[in-house]
């Protein structure tokens, strides 16, 4: 009898606990973490997983190749003329204040005299600590 009367009363804290563990403030909010942080939540990451790492290459248009016309820069496509640097960070690359995102590895290598095209974009996320993210569309030694 005793066993049974301790299952129950345990059956029922565990109860209690679960549901207050679901409810917020009562107003559709969820409970804080114990933390004071927000809550982690089953909904999916819009992000990618590396912001740096290169788009598909169906993004980047194939490495120019002898006898074969480059394609004309997008709308909106900038020109940069300078020395590639390398970044703080492993696998970062600069060029004038700039922190080059995909292009030809072969190409953007650090100390190379490269003219590159592409797009700055200043609100994309990345592991490097320097530099404005380009996203280049073309690049070529100089």
């Amino acid at each position: 009898m005793r066993t049974v009367r301790t299952a129950l009363v345990a059956l029922v804290a565990g109860a209690a606990l679960s549901a207050c563990a679901g409810q917020g403030a009562g107003d559709g909010t969820p409970a804080p973490s114990p933390s004071g942080g927000s809550p982690v939540t089953d909904a999916p990451s819009t992000g990618p997983a590396d912001p740096t790492a290169v788009a598909p290459s169906s993004t980047f248009p194939p490495k120019d190749r002898p006898g074969r016309p480059s394609r004309p820069p997008g709308p909106g496509a900038t020109t940069l003329t300078g020395t590639v640097e390398a970044g703080v960070e492993p696998g970062c690359r600069l060029l004038d204040g700039y922190q080059l995102i995909g292009g030809p590895t072969d190409v953007l290598t650090a100390g190379a005299k490269v003219t590159v095209t592409g797009q700055a974009k200043p609100d994309m996320m990345t592991t490097c600590q320097q530099g404005t993210p380009f996203v280049v569309e073309s690049a070529r030694r100089a």
